[in-house]
């Protein structure tokens, strides 16, 4: 049996999707059934996936602004297999298009998808609850064809466990340490640096922690200026998304912003404090137990909004709001 899925991006909804890979694998095995899984991602999240033990094939693709003659020949090549199941786990227009680019013989996906995506269709879940969070939806998906397969399970390949050991030591961290997620793509999502800075500082004096920051090429600037200001005990570097992954394992705890990293802290097993001010944590927040959330739970969130004149939702998070949930992980 042959097996497509369709999960573009983002980061974080990748790797929301990691249980319903792991989800399908047991139920086929289970039911007897040989399945040959492959994995339809765009560049920005395929770090997450190369060379993942339950995918026998990443496809990574252009987002189709960037790279339309690229992505028609994978498309192309797409057709030649004769997928017998193709599962959208995006929903959205660009999910559905490569849907119908496969024409596999089975193009399923939830009735209430988004942008009309369910339109390329030719097996339709009933409509999903948007309340559940995400990883409770696409495993929905999953075990619609697999079967009930347990628990939820987070399958990450932590191989480069032994590269982060080695920029730990190059950057003089060499005793339990806590790793800062402070950016985001959304700006209404962001907590104050200074706010930041003060943290880290508060937890190196009483705690004897290291803070260890980290973020995108675009970010290490920046991060490298927090740094300095926190002064002795905090280190910026930077990591590839399998090598944060590791460092959030190898780390005490993640104090983070709504975001992609945060999903890979938790699924790595890190204990997260998560900042929410605009999104709703309960349909996309840390998934599992022992995170905590810290959130003011104002009138007006969850907004969705990505910009805000006054995003009170995210300033009126104290750092004692935050050095609290510290107390809850650690």
């Amino acid at each position: 049996m042959k097996v497509l899925i369709v999960k573009l991006s983002s980061i974080g909804d990748v790797v929301h999707t990691l249980p319903a890979l792991d989800a399908l694998r047991a139920g086929f095995k289970k039911k007897g059934i040989k399945a040959k899984i492959d994995w339809l991602v765009e560049e920005a999240a395929s770090g997450m996936l190369a060379g993942h033990p339950r995918i026998d094939e990443v496809i990574v693709v252009k987002r189709w602004g960037k790279g339309l003659f690229a992505n028609l020949r994978t498309a192309r090549a797409l057709r030649a297999r004769s997928y017998d199941l193709v599962l959208d786990f995006q929903g959205l227009l660009k999910s559905g298009l490569w849907l119908f680019l496969t024409r596999g013989k089975k193009r399923a996906g939830f009735s209430n998808a988004r942008e009309m995506s369910h339109i390329f269709l030719n097996e339709k879940l009933p409509a999903y609850d948007i309340e559940r969070h995400a990883v409770d939806r696409y495993l929905d998906l999953a075990r619609h064809f697999a079967g009930e397969t347990g628990e939820p399970v987070f399958s990450l390949d932590l191989a480069e466990a032994e590269s982060v050991e080695e920029k730990l030591e190059e950057n003089g961290v060499n005793g339990p340490f806590f790793v800062m997620v402070t950016r985001g793509r959304w700006k209404t999502k962001l907590w104050k640096d200074e706010r930041f800075i003060e943290l880290a500082k508060r937890i190196i004096a009483q705690r004897k922690f290291q803070a260890v920051l980290t973020g995108g090429p675009a970010d290490l600037s920046s991060l490298s200026e927090m740094s300095k200001e926190i002064g002795p005990g905090a280190v910026t570097f930077g990591t590839s998304l399998k090598e944060f992954a590791a460092l959030c394992r190898f780390s005490k705890f993640v104090v983070t912003v709504d975001s992609g990293p945060m999903h890979i802290a938790a699924a790595a097993g890190a204990r997260v404090v998560a900042l929410f001010g605009p999104t709703a944590p309960w349909r996309t927040g840390p998934y599992g137990k022992g995170h905590v959330i810290v959130r003011k739970g104002l009138e007006c969130s969850p907004c969705f909004k990505r910009e805000c004149p006054d995003p009170k939702c995210m300033n009126e998070i104290s750092i004692e709001d935050v050095v609290a949930a510290i107390e809850k992980v650690s």
